[in-house]
């Protein structure tokens, strides 16, 4: 298995097809650094890939998730759009470039054809609530507490909240805790709807439950529901129809039925 510098994968049991991708650089907060965003879409796509992943769950080592994106590489960013170049048209031209990269980096989650769960502690702080808010499931622990941080910055949020946080939590809501910057807790970001639930370990439990599951079935659920979201409702029902005329009579409907029928546990085969 590929190493990285930013990022750990981990397979707590040799038995379960729960793979643990673990923001790894606890000594700096988990702060995204520009090489995250180069090997966070390389490793999901490896576990996208990998047919013993189920479920994929996000988490960060150390005492924090994640304090947002590594200040330093913001000025480095800075320094590479305007080294060398005069025109100030090119220089704006490199620097969207590299936004989109990083922004492609985030979108890998909702591209991955597995679950992935936010499992959040501690800090959640600016790219780490855009890298949440594109995760399909989202818990936390109860000394969990968020920001959006980016105004306090002087920059506008670019790698998904703004998009993202208004579907999840409301439209005001996102407004609110964007301009403001504030300091939320797990508890109110449970209230809003921004995390399911507010617990300890459960998250692995869950995701296990997931990864028993036909493996067709929840790669369908999250590619409809994500569809769905960007759709009418007529266009969604159009989707899914046309999704389960290709994926509905397959090995997994049989098993799932004879596992019904017998009072026994599915077995799947691997996706």
């Amino acid at each position: 298995m590929e190493s990285y510098k930013t990022l750990e994968i981990e397979r707590k049991n040799t038995d379960s097809s729960v793979f643990h991708l673990i923001l790894n650089r606890p000594s700096q907060l988990n702060a995204l650094s520009l090489d995250f965003f180069v090997e966070f879409p390389k490793a999901l796509s490896s576990l996208d890939q990998n047919p013993d992943v189920s479920v994929i769950i996000i988490s960060g080592a150390g005492k924090h998730f994640c304090s947002g994106i590594d200040l330093s590489s913001l000025s480095l960013i800075k320094a590479q759009s305007s080294s060398g170049k005069n025109d100030r048209g090119r220089s704006s031209e490199l620097l969207r470039r590299k936004i989109k990269s990083m922004q492609a980096a985030i979108t890998a989650v909702e591209l991955c054809r597995k679950p992935v769960i936010a499992a959040i502690h501690g800090a959640c702080i600016g790219g780490g609530v855009d890298l949440v808010t594109a995760c399909d499931i989202r818990y936390c622990s109860e000394d969990a507490f968020f920001s959006i941080k980016e105004v306090d910055l002087a920059i506008v949020a670019d790698l998904g909240t703004l998009q993202r946080l208004p579907s999840i939590v409301g439209y005001a809501n996102a407004m609110e805790l964007a301009l403001t910057a504030r300091r939320f807790s797990g508890g109110e970001a449970q209230e809003l709807g921004l995390v399911s639930r507010v617990f300890g370990s459960k998250s692995d439990l869950i995701a296990e439950g997931i990864a028993a599951k036909s493996p067709l079935a929840v790669t369908g659920t999250k590619a409809v529901l994500l569809r769905s979201r960007e759709v009418s409702v007529e266009q969604g029902l159009d989707y899914v129809a046309t999704w389960n005329s290709a994926m509905l009579i397959s090995d997994d409907l049989n098993e799932a039925v004879s596992a019904q029928m017998k009072k026994r546990k599915p077995r799947f085969a691997k996706l």
